[in-house]
């Protein structure tokens, strides 16, 4: 028994020895370290009082302070930076879903503002604003060597005042200025309506508003087209969503999730991470989701796509997303200020990083840029008179006697459909590519005998006529 006591009082006393004799100059790389930071300190104050005394001008000492700040937060990454008593408003009023502007959402790089999505029904949106733009200048005023706040300020103005932005555009040979005028940015989170027997779900943004439209917009939808029965499926839309709160992408996501992990952050200390796990229901009672992105589809957008996508719940349609993967906290100093740091990464489901790789749509699909207008008026035809080359067009053919007249009614109400959906492929050819995939899921997923299919689905369309908006 003492043999014991003793081992384990000798292992305890090496290990005390062992332990101060690393001490020693752990302690001293830490006071180094401090006296390093006090040095740094010095450095800062002997700058900030040479600046004060001795600058061609006389400046503001709190601006002085606040551009110090800033630009220690901007050096780490572009989404770090501080909040004034301005911004820290600004924020705080646009995820409430309602604010003064042109609608663009920007970021900056390499020294450059480039435009990571237009919001909808926006005055940028309206202009052909487009995502992976750069703004060059401001009303002829030269943007380089400006904050990204500082450039946005700017583009600042009263509503209904007017501003040109000069653009320079991939496949462009030069530079061009875009005219706006300032409007009230009101954000509509979610905008449903029915395609052909899929409900389009246009998500614009992840404001505090976003899941509760959601609910009440799909719900409806699927009520005025006649129930979940005459649903083929569901098009989640965030192409050029910039993102928004991390919540409401979870509770998104959740929304047609019925287990699973949705998404998990990690930051610098590992007791910090967190993950977050569907609970059941499903909004879309297993019905089909097609998710489209694209370029301006950023941060919560791919929080829901990562997710859809890994848990294959969703096909994924449209071009390669933005790739923000990391998450900002945004931190009160004072009682009208705070930072934005950025203070985790986030991984989808599958444990992947899309922090500048972005998500690869499972089809990929362009938007299709378009038509010139006289390009488009020569595709016209010049004339309403019918020249078809059918059987029915032949002089004397013989009628059709086998099928009844609702049958005919339901065969010709497919016709129209079809040409609703080709009508909506020149207008959006994504959107009418993803309404495409769930006609045709639809079809696979129908049961029974050939004759009852076609008087269920004579039942379906006539009681849920398509609709279509132009």
């Amino acid at each position: 028994m003492k043999k014991y006591v003793l081992a384990a009082v000798g292992g305890t006393l090496a290990g005390a020895l062992v332990t101060a004799q690393l001490a020693a100059p752990l302690l001293a790389q830490e006071t180094d370290a401090n006296a390093s930071v006090y040095e740094q300190l010095d450095l800062f104050g002997s700058v900030f009082e040479k600046v004060r005394s001795d600058y061609v001008e006389q400046v503001d000492d709190k601006k002085l302070i606040e551009a110090a700040i800033n630009g220690m937060l901007t050096s780490l990454d572009p989404h770090s930076s501080y909040l004034s008593q301005n911004d820290y408003s600004d924020m705080q009023t646009q995820t409430r879903g309602s604010f003064g502007g042109l609608g663009i959402e920007v970021s900056q790089e390499e020294g450059l503002v480039k435009v990571v999505s237009p919001m909808d029904d926006t005055p940028a949106s309206g202009a052909g604003i487009k995502s992976g733009d750069y703004i060059t200048h401001v009303n002829g005023e030269s943007l380089m060597g400006l904050t990204l706040d500082e450039a946005v300020d700017k583009m600042r103005g009263p509503v209904g005042s007017e501003i040109t932005i000069t653009i320079l555009r991939s496949g462009e040979k030069e530079p061009f200025d875009v005219t706006m005028v300032r409007d009230t940015i009101k954000l509509t989170a979610v905008k449903a309506r029915v395609e052909d027997h899929a409900v389009v779900l246009r998500i614009t943004t992840f404001n505090d508003q976003t899941y509760d439209s959601l609910k009440s917009d799909l719900e409806k939808s699927v009520k005025d087209a006649g129930g979940m029965d005459k649903i083929s499926g569901f098009v989640i839309d965030l192409r050029n969503n910039p993102g928004g709160l991390l919540n409401q992408a979870i509770s998104v996501s959740d929304a047609f999730l019925e287990k699973g992990e949705i998404v998990s952050t990690r930051g610098r200390k590992p007791e910090e991470s967190e993950r977050w796990n569907a609970e059941p229901g499903d909004l879309a009672q297993g019905k089909p989701i097609v998710v489209l992105i694209n370029g301006g589809s950023a941060s919560a957008s791919e929080i829901v796509t990562g997710a859809l996508q890994d848990h294959n719940r969703a096909i994924v349609v449209g071009t390669k997303s933005f790739g923000k993967g990391s998450v900002q906290t945004v931190m009160p100093i004072t009682a009208d200020s705070a930072i934005r740091l950025t203070t985790a990464r986030y991984y989808t489901p599958s444990g992947r990083s899309i922090q500048a790789m972005g998500i690869n749509p499972d089809i990929v699909v362009e938007q299709p840029a378009p038509k010139p207008e006289d390009e488009a008026n020569a595709d016209s035809p010049k004339s309403k008179s019918s020249f078809g080359r059918s059987e029915s067009d032949l002089r004397g053919a013989l009628n059709n006697d086998s099928i009844s007249d609702e049958e005919k009614k339901q065969i010709e109400d497919e016709a129209k459909a079809a040409e609703n959906t080709a009508k909506l492929r020149e207008e959006d050819y994504q959107l009418a590519y993803a309404v495409d995939i769930l006609k045709g899921l639809a079809a696979i997923d129908v049961k029974g005998d050939p004759t009852e299919k076609r008087a269920d689905a004579s039942t379906a369309k006539d009681a849920a006529a398509p609709k279509v908006e132009n």
